[in-house]
């Protein structure tokens, strides 16, 4: 008989069902201070992204001058976002490629490749000579860096949460995964604070010739302290037990078999990041427009509270992270979901007061709701997947939401109020995600805080936590039986 024929695979698979008990010598004793290196060299790749966002939405009329000068008024600044949205349309393929990449090589590799593409192709946007010097071909190679800029961003957000969610003990995971969304908001801050301290020191003639390239070139300096701390890190624990326990056909699982196989969390995971990228985008980066555009305010005094509640916010993200360790991550999202259900039109009325102090407020309270979810998705979204396909499959879900969901969120907003003329809009479209995510989290996620991620044993911060995660076996091995039914699907199917 064809040592491949499925009565063949299905002993061998068997056998390796009768072999897969936990032993001590599988569990992982996680060193925490090499836990909080992983945490912070992945954190700095985030911040870069977002501190890209921030000197790009800050610059966006001044690049648009720079870079469109034909066109006039708007038009100018309409085109140097649209240059600027460009590179969601590219982010679903760099995360498939880095992401599969990532499953097959490793996940300290791509992170180091990705984060150097993005330095570089930031780096290159502060060089690149003004359409005044070299015509249409200026516009042209702003393009070509944002599409390199979106193509690694597809595979480093979803490869960070995936490498720290490996590096980290079981039952810390949450808090320290949580500081990846304080590198989000470290950049952002970051980005725009330069902005408006090069403006307001250089003045807008000054920045207009040359001192809008220069937040464009710290870029590289950030990106090589970022490659030099990811170069010194160790692989994931995960990942490496993996590598010893499987065959490389095990491994390397492609593409077609990630979208057969593992609908269900693709599916899920999609439905938590779109609800997730419309509350993160709709609060951080269309806010500052509403406040300006729909309700009149000062452009300084719209930025300065957003920027204000984003320092606010750091603290408690880390808090929303600590607390999902303890009462479990879909508690907590319930309750930002919930939140958002029952007040979102009431902050936004808040927000359209005229009040400086009630502007703040209704901020702040939709602030909270946001630092719930991004205390809690970095550590929850890489847990839906297997070892083998986590990366891989966390950057289909994440990529694909995101440039569906996350980049439209304040293009449809917009839209709408300007055919509405609702200024409310905005907490309906909140409410509409809230309401989506709360069925979906309720009914179809099943918590896992504190516990292994599907596919690895357990990961311990002291070793005389083994003992105990010895007389349960099965409990520490929670996801068996969710594996071997994927495995007879897989062998039913060849």
């Amino acid at each position: 008989m064809d040592d491949n024929s499925p009565n063949k695979k299905r002993r061998k698979f068997k056998r390796r069902k009768e072999e897969n008990r936990l032993h001590k010598d599988d569990i992982t004793v996680v060193d925490t201070q090499v836990a909080k290196k992983a945490v912070v060299a992945t954190a700095l790749g985030n911040a870069m992204e977002w501190f890209d966002f921030g000197i790009y939405s800050y610059l966006a009329a001044t690049i648009g001058k720079i870079f469109f000068p034909e066109m006039t008024g708007s038009m100018q600044l309409v085109y140097s976002f649209a240059t600027f949205a460009v590179a969601f349309l590219v982010r679903p393929i760099g995360g498939m490629f880095f992401g599969m990449l990532g499953d097959r090589l490793g996940r300290k590799r791509i992170l180091a490749v990705t984060l150097v593409l993005m330095a570089l192709a930031t780096l290159s946007i502060g060089c690149i000579p003004g359409y005044a010097t070299i015509g249409i071909t200026a516009p042209i190679l702003l393009l070509v860096a944002r599409l390199v800029q979106g193509f690694s961003t597809g595979g480093e957000y979803s490869g960070a949460m995936t490498f720290i969610a490996e590096s980290t003990p079981d039952k810390k995971r949450g808090i320290m995964s949580s500081g990846l969304e304080v590198g989000t908001l470290v950049g952002y801050i970051a980005g725009s604070g330069i902005v408006t301290l090069l403006t307001f020191i250089l003045g807008s003639d000054a920045m207009l010739a040359w001192g809008w390239r220069i937040p464009f070139l710290i870029a590289a300096p950030i990106g090589m302290i970022g490659l030099y701390l990811r170069s010194h890190l160790d692989e994931t624990p995960a990942f490496e037990a993996m590598e010893k326990e499987m065959n490389d056909e095990a491994k390397h699982v492609s593409m077609k078999d990630i979208l057969i196989f593992h609908k269900k969390p693709l599916l899920i995971g999609m439905i938590l990041v779109f609800f997730y990228n419309v509350v993160d985008y709709t609060v951080l980066t269309y806010m500052p427009s509403h406040l300006n555009a729909v309700l009149g305010y000062g452009e300084t005094t719209g930025l300065l509270l957003i920027l204000i509640v984003m320092f606010i916010m750091i603290p408690i993200v880390l808090t929303m992270g600590y607390f999902g360790d303890r009462i479990g991550n879909k508690t907590i999202i319930q309750g930002g979901l919930i939140g958002l259900i029952l007040l979102s039109v009431p902050m936004f009325l808040l927000i359209g007061s005229g009040n400086n102090a009630l502007v703040f407020i209704g901020l702040l309270v939709l602030a909270i709701f946001l630092a719930s979810f991004q205390g809690t998705m970095p550590s929850l979204l890489p847990s839906l997947f297997f070892t083998n396909v986590r990366y891989g499959g966390l950057a289909i879900t994440y990529n694909i939401s995101t440039s569906l969901f996350g980049g439209t969120a304040p293009l449809l907003v917009s839209w709408l109020i300007s055919v509405t003329a609702s200024r409310l809009i905005p907490a309906y479209y909140l409410m509409l995600a809230s309401l989506i995510g709360i069925v979906i989290v309720t009914f179809f996620f099943k918590d896992t805080s504190g516990k292994p991620l599907r596919g690895s044993p357990p990961a311990v911060e002291e070793a005389k936590e083994i003992a105990d995660i010895l007389k349960d076996p099965e409990e520490a091995l929670w996801w068996q039986e969710e594996k071997e039914k994927i495995d007879e699907k897989i062998i039913d199917e060849s």
